[in-house]
């Protein structure tokens, strides 16, 4: 299928990418407000952006994509809700990080182990053997705990943001997605500004 391409100073970007990097950035400062529309907008940039890594041979942030509608449509109900009134910003215990951290190393070597042999497995799904599979299965499993972080509303999941952005950026930019990349980088600052105003509106109410 030929795609719409079009040209920023010389790098080319085809449409899918510059819609889903518009909708990404929109939604994450949308997230960072704390305004629910961050949900429904966000999973036009998770639609798109399933495609985007098939293309580049991110397998694991491919099946990423779906876990996100999954918990984007829970995300959304949840804030919808009149429940989350109820619901206050919050820190994680010591346990529960220690826990999060241990979850995120096993899941990262077991399921990056089995994206060196997808397309082994799969071949007539995944012709080219997976990029960079540890990493990406590293930025797939974090960003699962931090998107359900804040659903939840526990402050730690811009946290998370932060360290997978830093990833992101250079991971995006070895991949040739340059676009990808910068959406990240603006990812990256809008997740510091996620945890200062979360960790005001915390101080604030106690």
């Amino acid at each position: 299928m030929e795609q719409i391409v079009f040209s920023i100073g010389t790098y080319n970007v085809s449409a899918l990418e510059l819609f889903s990097v518009i909708a990404g950035i929109w939604a994450v400062y949308l997230a960072a407000r704390e305004n629910i529309l961050s949900w429904p907008i966000g999973l036009l940039n998770i639609t798109s952006a399933f495609f985007i890594y098939y293309q580049v041979r991110l397998y694991s942030d491919m099946f990423l994509q779906i876990y996100f509608f999954g918990i984007g449509i829970y995300g959304w109900y949840v804030w919808k809700n009149e429940k989350r009134a109820k619901l206050p910003l919050k820190w994680l215990s010591t346990n529960q990080r220690f826990t999060l951290a241990a979850l995120i190393a096993i899941c990262t070597l077991v399921f990056g182990y089995w994206m060196t042999k997808i397309h082994i497995q799969f071949p007539s799904l995944f012709p080219v053997a997976a990029a960079y599979p540890y990493a990406d299965t590293w930025v797939a499993i974090t960003s699962i705990v931090a998107n359900t972080l804040m659903a939840k509303r526990y402050i730690e999941n811009w946290i998370l943001w932060i360290v997978v952005d830093i990833l992101c950026v250079y991971l995006y930019l070895q991949k040739g997605i340059a676009f990808v990349s910068f959406e990240f980088f603006i990812f990256l600052i809008l997740a510091c500004y996620g945890l200062m105003k979360w960790r005001r509106m915390k101080n604030k109410k106690g």
